[in-house]
């Protein structure tokens, strides 16, 4: 395997930051808030896709104890789009605790902060390194690809084991003088020089250093076990529609999307359900004659982490409200179309106003 010293490790990946680092506005601050913010948008998130919600997200909520204070339906309609919406419902329950147990602020260490729900230890490191400058390494996808190269690591970087490996290795390196800006290389190098796909090592400065490049390994490492099967779902969405107003609910916590707003749905086992079967399924539960079911005909797909959606919309408009049990029973409330555009929704939901209603 590889031996770089951290002297040399460290240092070209310091002077090659110097040259190729992008001016993202978090990284000039150390305000523990901003960067705790960031990094909880950009998990899982491109920096390009992330950076417009970081800034919408700040100019709302400037401090703390104004996301702390805001109600869970503003935050998930801001987040709106990012997706893993559980990400958005921790960060609010995060900041009230900041909140509540800690007068407003951020514990100021990686131990302290490793109090916080939803801070794990990637994130606790991001914090403690760029907040408060203490030397202790981060570990995301692209440390864990540049190290396991480098380094000539073929442990399974998936496999939990595999974590404490990676994660003395990279605080073998990291150096006690620049703890924050080694962090914000070693991530950036990955990001944008050793790529998942077709990395630049023509032009990189640890060529000669990295096992994966001198062993022909660069497609290879890092090893990662193969992800989960989606599942396939096929949901119909009746959008009940009376007067001037259409019904949605808030879907509950047991589910995707959870907090969220959407229509009626029935879920069945294929995207096109014996007609019959389907109409006397949504009149019983809904509690009416049975109802002509035609879907707009244009089928939307969604893809999640572990599932695939196909969803088909069918609009229904009814002459008279349903009966208040039935509304209670399923959640169901009419709402305008000015109040729906408020409320945080599925990106699928918000494809489908914005075709039909908005």
């Amino acid at each position: 395997m590889a031996t770089s010293t951290p002297t040399f490790f460290s240092n070209a990946l310091l002077a090659w930051y110097q040259r190729h680092r992008r001016p993202l506005p978090w990284r000039d601050t150390t305000d523990p808030y901003a960067i705790w913010l960031s990094e909880i948008i950009l998990q899982q998130t491109r920096v390009r896709q992330g950076l417009p919600y970081y800034l919408k997200f700040l100019e709302r909520f400037p401090t703390v104890h104004d996301l702390a204070n805001a109600p869970e339906d503003e935050v998930l309609r801001l987040w709106q789009g990012l997706g893993y919406y559980s990400r958005a419902r921790n960060l609010h329950f995060t900041a009230k605790q900041v909140v509540t147990d800690f007068n407003g602020e951020f514990p100021g260490n990686y131990a302290g902060l490793l109090q916080l729900q939803g801070v794990g230890s990637y994130t606790a490191a991001a914090i403690a390194s760029f907040a408060y400058r203490e030397p202790v390494a981060v570990l995301d996808g692209n440390v864990y690809r540049v190290l396991a190269r480098v380094f000539g690591r073929h442990e399974n970087i998936a496999a939990p084991a595999s974590k404490k490996v990676f994660e003395e290795l990279a605080n073998s390196q990291i150096p006690t003088d620049h703890p924050d800006t080694f962090n914000q290389a070693i991530m950036e190098f990955g990001a944008i020089q050793c790529t998942p796909v077709a990395p630049d090592c023509l032009f990189c400065p640890l060529q000669q250093e990295c096992f994966a490049f001198q062993h022909g390994l660069v497609n290879v490492l890092p090893v990662k076990e193969k992800a989960k099967s989606s599942r396939q779902r096929f949901l119909h969405y009746l959008v009940l529609q009376h007067d001037d107003k259409i019904y949605l609910k808030k879907r509950p916590g047991n589910d995707i999307w959870q907090g969220l707003y959407d229509f009626f749905t029935v879920e069945t086992d294929t995207l096109h359900p014996d007609p019959d079967v389907f109409q006397d399924q949504v009149a019983t539960a809904l509690g009416v004659p049975p109802i002509p079911l035609h879907s707009t005909g244009k089928v939307y797909k969604h893809v999640l982490s572990h599932q695939k959606i196909s969803a088909q919309f069918y609009l229904i408009s009814l002459p008279i409200r349903l009966r208040k049990e039935t509304e209670e029973s399923i959640g169901l409330q009419l709402y305008s179309i000015s109040e729906i555009e408020e409320l945080p929704k599925p990106i699928l939901i918000h494809s489908f106003l914005n075709e039909y209603f908005f």
